[in-house]
């Protein structure tokens, strides 16, 4: 009866049971267990093979041994199916991206019906784009863009009613004007130095109605200055070009480029000025001239200071 009651005791961990079995402790508790435990005491010494507390209290220790060594192997053998269910797992992953890296370094297959496609699509998304004579049309009765509806600024509307676009005055001329110098209207109103565009290449919109649409490019001079390098010119589309005649283009490009004067030293401002004067008064230093900023050193970079400052004087 104790031994049953023994077996619905909560268990504990293998090595408390353990040192609990070799103290004795694990006999069971009642009211007669000083007598209980004397008898054992006695009936072992008489027969040896009689059953004792000590007797009970080894087979406990052993049998919580056995369990003790049960549960390890158990939560060995989970580990091992644990880990065995994982191989699988790592092979199919290895496998994949072994088969991955064997689809990135296979070449791609010549597919001749879908690069054809492909071209098609192309094509026909070429030709349905919007062109510059249809972006850039105006009707001269409403001022206004036909595609977008749009209204022009009044401040335009002159000069699209009596002067003409870059590729209104190529599409007339032999080569659409290579070679030719051509000027804008705004140019010669706000600049006296010649500006003007020296046309190199043309490239003409056929599919306009006139052919009077299209991109140039050419070596720009502005203001005098002549770029080495060509350029597509910008804003063709502007009514403001004007084509220089061939006998004037000689004298147009006639110029006598002027010395710029520079301006090295200028005044401070007069909160600043007041600030300085005030600091040299305090410092005591004789106010003999006025103070101004000199802009060579203040423009200058900090290599060419540092380059300054390392050369010094001579002693």
């Amino acid at each position: 009866m104790h031994l049953n009651n023994q077996a619905r005791l909560p268990r504990e961990p293998p090595s408390t049971q353990n040192r609990q079995a070799a103290r004795g402790l694990l006999a069971p508790a009642g009211p007669h267990h000083n007598e209980g435990s004397r008898h054992a005491i006695r009936s072992a010494g008489s027969n040896p093979r009689a059953p004792t507390a000590g007797g009970c209290a080894t087979r406990n220790a052993a049998a919580a041994r056995d369990d003790g060594r049960g549960d390890f192997r158990g939560a060995r053998h989970g580990f091992r199916e644990k880990r065995e269910r994982c191989v699988p797992v790592r092979r199919s992953l290895l496998l994949g991206c072994a088969l991955s890296a064997a689809a990135m370094a296979r070449k791609k297959l010549h597919r001749p019906i879908a690069a054809m496609a492909k071209k098609i699509r192309e094509y026909r998304a070429l030709k349905d784009r919007t062109r510059d004579s249809q972006r850039f049309a105006v009707d001269c009765e409403t001022m206004r863009r036909p595609l977008t509806q749009k209204r022009l600024p009044v401040r335009a509307w002159e000069d699209v009613r009596n002067e003409n676009r870059l590729f209104e005055l190529l599409c007339r001329l032999p080569r659409f004007g290579v070679g030719r110098t051509v000027t804008r209207k705004s140019w010669l109103w706000t600049h006296d130095e010649p500006c003007y565009w020296v046309i190199t290449k043309v490239k003409a919109d056929y599919m306009a109605e006139n052919m009077d649409h299209g991109r140039a490019w050419g070596y720009l001079t502005f203001r005098g200055k002549t770029e080495e390098e060509v350029r597509e010119i910008d804003k063709v589309m502007y009514h403001d070009w004007r084509m220089v005649p061939k006998h004037e283009e000689e004298a147009f490009k006639k110029f006598t480029p002027v010395p710029e004067e520079t301006v090295r030293f200028l005044p401070y401002p007069p909160l600043l000025r007041a600030m300085i004067l005030a600091q040299w008064q305090k410092e005591g230093k004789p106010i003999m001239e006025e103070p101004i900023i000199d802009l060579e050193n203040v423009l200058a970079s900090p290599q060419e200071q540092a380059k300054k400052k390392a050369a010094g004087t001579l002693v």
